[in-house]
């Protein structure tokens, strides 16, 4: 490699032509598209779901779907690029694009039969549907064993009954994801997931939350009473929902971790502009040691952030076990997405208070990602398990 890095680390540091490529045409999109209507979205908490559509016909929602079914046929690596080009820009939007393609899509995707994929994989990769994941309940969030959303088997169906909390895409997806105990003896080992669509009589859209960040990522709770669903659109076995769960977080948190590298770059590059703008006692900000240090310690910690999602996003494609990386990935990436925010701000002083400068929102947006898909503290856990349970 030009770079230096040895091929044993698993790493290339360089972005191939197509790569750059790609990365560009995200860019331009987001800049275009998103860029001008961000504070709208935001203060309006509106869903942006023709950006969303548009993204499906770009094939950005369907990146490492088959050509076949719909998708542009690439890796993670290029997903991940995706995600933060986007996330860049507007990390709602990021935000959006994750549970689509990295929650619900990734589920159907890594557990579906044939039938299945046939069924559901097109549209959901294509934009003409909007996926959403179910997981969370309002007693069940870090432990997510301790769900309480049943589906009862009853002939060829399965009646579901429950309610989710903190669904992101909820309002405007098609499909959901739902994981539900279909064996309440059994524990973890009772829980199977199922695809249920929207116009399954019983399905309905409750509250609509009130955030402090990510306004423009529709968050809502669902409710499921007495849906009858067929056992055709159970995703593999009765039983393996949980684990197939696992599975899913683990390949979402390197979406996570792409999301937290976008809005770490956002806003390392608002506060570089502010620094070389800003005048103080006769010269712009950047030229003071303290400001200088402070964007020094964020561009290192992004680049390590980058090289650890880039880890991931490669293991991932060449089918490793992700559970150790994903999670390093997604802590670091997220905690260093945060020092980035608060440290945009405060270069900016009371600027950085104002809604007209893009730091405002980071700061408010960046902290959910140290909690969705599994907080810092349950990242720690299960790195700490990959190293003292080997």
């Amino acid at each position: 490699m030009s770079n230096g890095v040895g091929a044993d680390t698993g790493i290339e540091l360089d972005l191939t032509e197509e790569m750059k490529l790609l990365q560009r045409s995200v860019r331009d999109f987001a800049e275009a598209e998103i860029k001008p209507h961000v504070m709208k979205y935001d203060e309006a908490q509106e869903f942006p779901l023709e950006i969303v559509k548009k993204m499906g016909e770009l094939g950005f929602l369907g990146v490492t779907v088959p050509e076949e079914l719909g998708g542009a046929g690439l890796s993670a690596s290029e997903f991940i690029i995706i995600m933060e080009e986007i996330s860049r820009v507007d990390p709602s939007v990021g935000l959006t694009l994750a549970a689509h393609s990295g929650l619900c899509l990734q589920h159907i995707a890594m557990f579906a039969n044939p039938e299945q994929r046939r069924r559901f994989v097109p549209d959901l990769a294509t934009g003409s549907k909007i996926g959403a994941w179910c997981l969370t309940e309002p007693g069940s969030g870090s432990d997510a064993s301790g769900l309480k959303t049943t589906a009862t088997a009853e002939g060829d169906s399965y009646l579901v009954n429950g309610s989710k909390c903190f669904i992101t895409n909820g309002s405007y997806a098609s499909t959901y994801v739902v994981m539900a105990k279909t064996d309440p003896t059994q524990g973890n080992k009772g829980i199977s997931a199922l695809i249920v669509e929207r116009d399954r009589e019983g399905v309905s859209v409750g509250k609509k939350e009130n955030k402090l960040g990510m306004r423009a990522s529709d968050t809502v709770t669902m409710m499921f009473d007495h849906v009858r669903v067929p056992k055709e659109n159970l995703l593999g076995n009765a039983g393996e929902g949980f684990k197939q769960a696992l599975a899913v977080l683990d390949s979402g948190r390197v979406g996570i971790a792409a999301l937290s590298v976008g809005l770490a770059q956002g806003a390392l590059e608002a506060a570089i502009r502010y620094a070389k703008q800003r005048q103080a006692f006769g010269k712009p900000i950047g030229e003071f040691q303290g400001i200088q240090f402070k964007i020094a310690d964020l561009a290192t910690e992004l680049e390590a952030s980058r090289l650890l999602t880039r880890r991931a996003a490669l293991a991932k494609s060449n089918g490793e076990d992700i559970n150790l990386i994903a999670a390093q990935a997604k802590l670091f990436a997220s905690e260093a997405a945060q020092r980035a925010a608060t440290e945009a701000v405060q270069i900016h002083g009371g600027y950085g208070f104002i809604k007209e400068f893009p730091v405002e929102k980071f700061y408010r947006d960046v902290k959910l990602l140290t909690i969705g898909e599994g907080t810092s503290e349950v990242q720690r856990l299960v790195i700490a398990k990959n190293l003292l349970h080997t």
